[in-house]
């Protein structure tokens, strides 16, 4: 049988690369790096193991195209609405800033305009897919770094548009150039409106009649065949493939398949954007760094260094704080996968040569290595944030001062660190317990609507002990913490545990693993969410069965003892602990007027003998009532508190007040 050599390129492909991504794993380092890595080994410029790299190449642009569509499925022409603001802020400042630096260097070294104003657009640039990947992987792309560094991203993406028809544009003259990017511009918004709005009237057709076959395969190719259709239409057009891909994926988005068509997207994407990071690894080219070593490494410090620092600037202009800045910085500070398109169109066209691009190629490739090894290291960097203070203070960006406006009045309070949904439910059941708290939080739009609601919401840095002092955390009754950035909370913990030691801190995490760190951190309370997650998705699954309550109490105390979380209930009071009693729980519980209790006394209520519980005294106001005599009456409105066994006080609090079902569902702690 006659070989096929293209069977035998993407068999070594594969080989070498998940062999490669195996070792990058046991070293702890990203898959990214990996494929990278791989594809510099079996490259021509390597091993040479593989020869036809055209073949490679064109998987690798499917590659682009399906992630593209995907990009398009996540965002939707009504989400790019809403967040066009924040993303064309954040998004120009970065891209600007670095347009216009790089502009200006290249200029000065004798660089003509139209290479000058391509290499901006190449440094411009970052890489999509090794950053959001990396950022979901821990769960960062909700922290304050993540929203700026998502929004910068989701930019770039959308400027790669007008660039790729400028490039071709950059090697004639000035006078005909100008004219032409403006033609083209106008042809490239004309095709995208009428792409978008012939797609808008179809596509939703088109599914719905491929629904209607019920069937997978058949749905899955539809989807294909529109990805591909429309980016091979705008390329009819003159533009990009990247583009119509980007199109056909807002289009989609804005149906009701978009999840169904994301979940059946996804492997084939993974599977090309994989080809595509090994083909990016081919254009490493050691040679060209053993003949051009200063020239890329100047290369690389432009792509580390220079445009990291210019988006970290940008990020404080936003009002950022230093942690936040610095971290979004170092997640920006690489050449992105468009740059690599940009380059090929600018060689083509005759904008630059093979040879003048090859070293910012290799820089680019190196700093796309590192950027996983970055975004691992910089949240352990301390020195960068520090040294962004003084320009923080300047540009206004942390805001702890208007914490300390009303701090003054603040004591026996709570400091609330997070206004997302947690810090929102938190935040309203204070309120509506009309207890003193303060909300700290480093999102703009969460403080701004966190005020519409009538909440005590701050923009301050919770890692800043002067962020802390001006919330007057000597003076909290306690810390309530629920950010998603892990080091920051470690972070929080530990600054809390400097300035006020005897203050609870109650923090939130993702993963079990994380608890012991906490703890030893500090924190009084740790609460995980994998856990708790699962065991009220068990409760549920068990009332769907019918299963008996006391059986769904026993499950929950086993499922509990078993990876030793803690339990779905109210903490036991505090008093339990003090007395060191074992086997005995202290309890408290709010007289209502329609309870058992009211306008009882002692004698008449024999909690004793009816539910094996000993009313030990009465907190009326601001006045402890203990020890009780028999004939005390026991008022609406007292806090009455119970010592018993466990099954004891839950009788009692049954009578004396009335506990919503959620929380009687919930087993004794």
């Amino acid at each position: 049988m006659e070989e096929i050599p293209l069977l035998r390129e993407i068999t070594v492909v594969v080989g070498i690369a998940v062999f490669v991504s195996v070792v990058v794993a046991r070293l702890r380092l990203p898959t990214v790096a990996g494929l990278l890595l791989s594809g510099a080994l079996v490259g021509p410029h390597g091993l040479g193991l593989v020869s036809d790299t055209h073949a490679i190449e064109v998987i690798a642009e499917m590659g682009v195209v399906l992630l593209l569509f995907t990009i398009g499925l996540e965002f939707s022409l009504e989400r790019l609405k809403h967040i066009m603001q924040r993303v064309a802020l954040g998004g120009l400042l970065q891209v600007g800033g670095t347009l216009g630096l790089v502009v200006v260097v290249c200029l000065s070294l004798g660089v003509a305009h139209g290479p000058a104003v391509f290499y901006g657009f190449v440094f411009a640039l970052s890489s999509t897919a090794i950053v959001l990947r990396s950022l979901s992987e821990r769960r960062e792309v909700d922290a304050p770094h993540g929203r700026f560094i998502v929004g910068a991203l989701i930019f770039q993406d959308l400027c790669v548009v007008p660039m790729v028809l400028i490039v071709p544009l950059l090697g004639a003259s000035t006078e005909g150039a100008t004219g032409s990017i403006a033609i083209a511009l106008l042809k490239a918004a004309a095709v995208v409106v009428a792409v978008i709005a012939i797609s808008r009237l179809i596509v939703p057709r088109v599914l719905k009649l491929v629904e209607a076959s019920r069937s997978r395969e058949v749905f899955l190719l539809a989807v294909l065949a529109l990805c591909i259709g429309t980016a091979w239409i705008t390329s009819l057009a003159g533009l990009s493939l990247a583009l119509g891909a980007f199109l056909g994926g807002l289009v989609v988005a804005d149906t009701e398949y978009s999840h169904r068509a994301m979940g059946d997207m996804l492997p084939l994407r993974d599977v090309f954007v994989s080809f595509f990071f090994v083909s990016l690894g081919m254009f490493f080219n050691g040679e060209v760094l053993a003949e051009h070593p200063v020239f890329v490494l100047v290369c690389l410090l432009g792509f580390v260094m220079g445009k990291g620092t210019l988006a970290t600037v940008a990020a404080l202009i936003m009002r950022f704080p230093p942690r936040a800045a610095w971290l979004a910085g170092m997640g920006l500070a690489q050449f992105g996968e468009f740059g690599f398109v940009l380059v090929k169109l600018g060689t083509r066209e005759g904008v630059v040569t093979q040879e003048a691009a090859s070293p910012v190629l290799t820089a680019g490739i190196i700093s796309m290595f590192l950027t996983p090894l970055l975004l691992q290291v910089a949240p352990h960097i301390t020195a960068g944030e520090r040294l962004l203070a003084p320009l923080a203070r300047l540009l206004g960006a942390r805001g702890i001062e208007e914490a300390s406006e009303t701090g003054h009045t603040l004591k026996d309070h709570v400091i609330v660190i997070g206004y997302g949904e947690a810090g929102r439910l938190v935040s309203e059941s204070l309120r509506a317990l009309e207890r003193r708290h303060v909300i700290l939080e480093l999102n703009a739009e969460n403080v701004r609507r966190g005020r519409e609601f009538g909440d005590p919401v701050f923009y301050a840095d919770a890692t800043s002990e002067e962020a802390l002092g001006h919330a007057h955390l000597s003076d909290a009754r306690c810390v309530v913490l629920m950010i998603n950035d892990l080091q920051a909370t470690y972070r929080v913990v530990d600054a809390v545990r400097r300035v006020a030691p005897s203050v609870p801190v109650i923090a939130r995490t993702h993963y079990l693993a994380n608890q012991r760190r906490l703890l030893d951190l500090g924190a009084s309370k740790v609460v995980i969410e994998e856990a708790e997650g699962g065991l009220e998705v068990l409760t549920q699954v068990l009332r769907a069965l019918d299963v008996p309550r006391n059986v769904i109490d026993e499950r929950l105390l086993l499922a509990r003892s078993a990876d030793h979380a803690r339990r779905l209930t109210v903490p036991r009071n505090e008093w339990a602990k003090t007395a060191g009693v074992s086997g005995v729980k202290v309890e408290s519980v709010l007289v209502l007027e329609r309870s058992h209790g009211a306008f009882r006394s002692v004698r008449e209520m024999d909690l004793r003998a009816t539910t094996g519980a000993l009313l030990v005294a009465l907190q009326r106001g601001e006045t402890l009532l203990s020890p009780l005599g028999a004939d005390e009456s026991v008022k609406p409105g007292d806090v009455a508190f119970l010592v018993g066994d466990p099954h004891a006080v839950e009788r009692a609090v049954a009578l004396l007040g009335t506990v919503p079902t959620d929380q009687q569902a919930a087993a004794p702690a």
